[in-house]
């Protein structure tokens, strides 16, 4: 994905979330998939640093994905 001077935004991906999803999101919407690192803050790996998945990509199509993410998860939740 190529930078025009636009400002770009990442969107975490929470860990466990299922592949398929990770994939429809990268073929529905015009994003890079980066490496971020990032400290967790929760059980035993209080502090530790992991690198998540992240969709790149501009403001409008960040609240995009952010929105078709959770609906999603959502959705694969509600199956179980």
């Amino acid at each position: 994905m190529e930078n025009s001077g636009e400002k770009l935004y990442d969107v975490i991906v929470p860990p466990g979330v299922p592949r398929k999803i990770i994939i429809d999101v990268s073929e529905k919407f015009q994003v890079e998939i980066i490496d971020r690192p990032r400290k967790m803050k929760f059980a035993n790996m209080d502090g530790d640093v992991r690198n998540l998945i992240a969709f790149r990509c501009d403001a409008d199509t960040a609240q995009k994905v952010h929105e078709y993410l959770f609906s999603e998860l959502k959705k694969f939740v509600e199956e179980e």
